[in-house]
């Protein structure tokens, strides 16, 4: 007979700004620890949250397992609090894509997903720091970060108001030309966008990077040359490989890129402005993330 894990306390810090699919997140929590041996406590983000003020409600709350309720950018102010610690996180994606649910296999259904939090295992995983902000999922400079600036001004959510906000870059936004130096390699080129991969793909189901292993120590760069509707579609649909006219792959574990002029940049979802020089490097062992069993 298997003994019974021993009792803990989890606590949710919940994004109320998060879309919920029209659940009750907080009744919903509640339900499943109605019977359970278990403890918990919610915490709802105020407006303008800062960093130090989650790390005091978690420190105060002494919680065994820390839970990220909402989209990428909620998990990561929660990974940037544990960064480096034992205490394992839980993700309940009430977010627009969920792109590292999506990557974790962890159940966009709520109920489902609570569940996990309670009986799923720790994986410890690594990250990537770009220009000093942590990325667990995927940044870029170029294309698909003036896409998140444009669907930041829309007033729709979800995967329609992603699609009518790339619609609308794709008519207005330019080439870049960058200098990218890794391995000991300096690459001069022209492109539309560069992904830096710590995932494989995006919240929207396009596996930006085939190679992506969040535990092997280092990350992928993938230099997007031209606009291509075809690779776009291969890489969405298919696992061919991708055509080295138009894309292009590395891996490493440190970073450095410039650019002629300032290109829009976006880490795990979040528009951070327009940048001329990225650095980027590998975090190992960087948190514990809880996955399905």
């Amino acid at each position: 007979m298997s003994a019974q894990p021993p009792n803990m306390k989890l606590l949710y810090i919940i994004n109320p700004g998060s879309g919920s699919q029209g659940t009750d997140i907080k009744a919903a929590i509640s339900s499943h620890f109605a019977e359970s041996p278990h403890e918990f406590e919610c915490y709802e983000l105020p407006r303008d949250c800062s960093i130090e003020q989650i790390k005091k409600n978690i420190k105060s709350a002494k919680a065994d397992r820390v839970v990220a309720v909402g989209g990428d950018g909620t998990l990561k102010l929660v990974a940037d609090c544990l960064l480096g610690s034992d205490t394992p996180i839980g993700i309940i994606p009430t977010g627009s894509a969920n792109g590292m649910a999506k990557e974790l296999d962890i159940p966009l259904d709520i109920d489902e997903a609570i569940l996990n939090t309670i009986n799923g295992k720790p994986r410890t995983i690594h990250a990537v720091k770009v220009n000093g902000e942590l990325c667990i999922h995927l940044a870029d400079i170029g294309f698909n970060a003036y896409v998140v600036k444009k669907f930041d001004d829309l007033p729709q959510r979800g995967m329609w108001g992603y699609t009518k906000a790339a619609w609308k870059a794709l008519w207005s936004h330019h080439k870049m030309e960058v200098e990218i130096k890794l391995n000991g390699e300096v690459i001069r080129s022209e492109a539309a966008m560069v992904v830096i991969a710590n995932a494989t793909m995006y919240g929207t189901g396009v596996k930006i990077n085939p190679e992506g292993d969040l535990s092997d120590g280092s990350f992928e760069v993938i230099l997007v040359k031209t606009y291509s509707v075809f690779e776009i579609l291969k890489i969405r649909f298919t696992d061919l490989p991708f055509n080295p006219e138009h894309i292009e792959l590395y891996k490493t574990d440190t970073l450095n890129i410039k650019t002629k002029h300032k290109a829009h940049f976006q880490v795990d979802g979040e528009y951070m402005g327009k940048i001329n020089a990225l650095e980027a490097s590998i975090i190992p062992k960087a948190i514990q993330v809880i996955v399905p069993g």
